[in-house]
C-alpha cells in the first residue's frame, strides 16, 4: 500500500522543522514540570495495552473484517469515517470536533522496542524510560528536562501520592494529590476475577464487595471514574495555563481480554473526556501552543479471541492532539493485515517507533536538539532510517 504527504522523522527533517492492567497502578499520578517559554506538552499513558485497531479501525483493509467479526465495524454500522480507509470508534465521537478543526491525529503501527514477552510491567517500564532495553532506570521526560534549552527552573509536580516512572529521575519533582481514592478500572477488576478464579473464599468476598462499597457508586461507578478523569484534566489544564509547561498522567482500563466492546468504550470515553477537558481548561490561546501525546505499552492481537476481546500484541497506536500538532491525519506506514504481513502471524507489525513521535514533539515544542534526543533522552534511537507517513 502506498502513502503520500510523507512526514519524515529524520535528522534532516528535525533540523528543517519536524512536526511533528495487571501493571496499572490504582493511584494515577499527574505530573507537571515548569520550563520557560510558551509551548506546552502533555503525555497521557494508556495503561493496559490500548487496542489501536479498535480505536482507529482500518476498515479499508480487506483482511480486517475476517479478523474482527464481532469487534470490527464499518461506516454503515456506526464507524465514523476518517479518510476512506480508517474509521474512528464511535465511543470517541466527542473527539471529532478536534479532528475537524485540525487538532487531532493518530499514528498507527508504532511501538517501543519491546518484543515477545508481552508483560504489562516490562512494557510500561520501557515506554516510560524510553530506552532500547530494560536497563534504563530514569524516565525520558525527566531526562528531557535537563536538555530543554534555557530551562533553569526544571520543577515538576506529581498530582498524586506517587511519582510515575516517566518523570522520575535526577531532576527535581514534587508530588501532590487532589484525591487518593481513584476507582479501579474494569480491566483491573477483571484481572482480579481471573487471578483468583479458583479461590472460592476470594470469589465469595469479591462478590460481596461488589454488592456494597465496591458497587455502582464506587468500584464500578462510571460517574465517579469520569469525575476523577475530569478533575485530573482540569487541574492539569489550569496548571499549564499558569506557570507549568509539561504535564503527564495516566488512564487505566485498556486490558480488554474479555467483553472488549463495553469495556473499551468506557476507557475511550475517559480518554475523550481527558483531552476535551484539557482544551477547555487551557483556553484556546494556550491550547494553540499545546501538543498532547497519548501512548500505550503495546498493542493487541489483530484477531479477536473467543471471549469477544483481544490479547497482548505488538504494534499499537499513538494519539496526538492540540493546536500545535498537524491535525486531521492518520500517520504511519500501514503494514497490512493479511496473515503474511502480521508479526508472528498474530500482531500488527510495527513500522514506526513511538519514541520517534515523542522525540518529534520535544523537538517541536521545546527545541531539544537531535543530538540530545538520541544520546540523552532516548538512548539508542536513530532517525536515519525511520519515517512516519500520512496515510492517503
Amino acid at each position: 500500500m502506498t502513502s503520500h504527504d510523507s512526514l519524515l522523522l529524520s535528522r534532516r527533517t528535525f533540523l528543517a522543522g519536524a512536526c511533528c492492567a495487571a501493571a496499572a497502578p490504582v493511584l494515577t499520578p499527574v505530573t507537571f514540570a515548569a520550563t520557560p517559554g510558551d509551548n506546552r506538552f502533555v503525555t497521557i499513558i494508556l495503561r493496559g495495552a490500548m487496542d489501536g485497531l479498535d480505536l482507529v479501525q482500518p476498515y479499508g483493509d480487506p483482511a480486517y473484517a475476517a479478523l474482527r467479526p464481532k469487534l470490527g465495524m464499518m461506516p454503515d454500522t456506526g464507524l465514523i469515517d476518517l479518510d476512506g480507509f480508517f474509521g474512528l470508534n464511535p465511543a470517541a465521537s466527542a473527539l471529532m470536533p478536534l479532528w475537524q478543526a485540525g487538532e487531532l491525529s493518530f499514528v498507527h503501527a508504532v511501538s517501543t522496542p519491546y518484543r515477545n514477552q508481552r508483560s504489562h510491567f516490562d512494557g510500561q517500564d520501557m515506554l516510560e524510560t524510553g530506552g532500547s532495553d530494560k536497563s534504563e532506570r530514569s524516565g525520558w521526560l525527566n531526562r528531557a528536562l535537563s536538555v530543554i534549552p534555557r530551562s533553569d527552573a526544571r520543577k515538576a509536580i506529581d498530582i498524586n501520592t506517587s511519582m510515575e516512572l516517566i518523570l522520575s529521575g535526577p531532576n527535581e519533582a514534587d508530588s501532590w494529590s487532589s484525591q487518593s481514592n481513584f476507582a479501579l478500572a474494569d480491566d483491573e477488576i477483571a484481572f482480579l476475577d481471573r487471578l483468583y478464579a479458583g479461590d472460592e473464599a476470594f470469589a465469595r468476598a469479591m462478590a460481596e464487595a461488589k454488592k456494597t462499597d465496591m458497587s455502582a457508586d464506587s468500584l464500578y461507578g462510571d460517574a465517579r471514574r469520569g469525575a476523577g478523569i475530569t478533575d485530573m484534566a482540569q487541574l492539569a489544564g489550569g496548571m499549564l495555563r499558569e506557570d507549568y509547561r509539561i504535564a503527564s498522567f495516566s488512564i487505566n482500563g485498556w486490558d480488554t481480554h474479555v467483553g472488549q466492546r463495553a469495556q473499551f468504550g468506557k476507557a475511550v470515553g475517559s480518554l475523550a473526556v481527558a483531552i476535551t477537558t484539557l482544551k477547555e481548561a487551557m483556553g484556546d490561546d494556550v491550547w494553540r501552543k499545546t501538543a498532547v501525546l497519548a501512548m500505550t505499552e503495546f498493542g493487541r492481537t489483530a484477531r479477536e479471541n473467543g471471549t469477544s476481546g483481544t490479547d497482548h500484541g505488538t504494534g499499537g497506536l499513538a494519539v496526538l492532539a492540540g493546536g500545535a500538532i498537524p491535525g486531521g491525519k492518520v500517520l504511519g506506514t500501514w503494514p497490512g493485515l493479511s496473515e503474511d504481513k502480521l508479526l508472528d502471524r498474530r500482531d500488527l507489525t510495527p513500522t514506526g517507533d513511538v519514541r520517534e513521535v515523542a522525540a518529534a514533539m520535544l523537538y517541536r515544542q521545546f527545541g531539544v536538539s537531535p543530538g540530545n534526543l538520541t544520546a540523552k533522552v532516548f538512548p539508542g534511537l536513530t532517525f536515519d532510517k525511520s519515517s512516519v507517513y500520512v496515510k492517503g
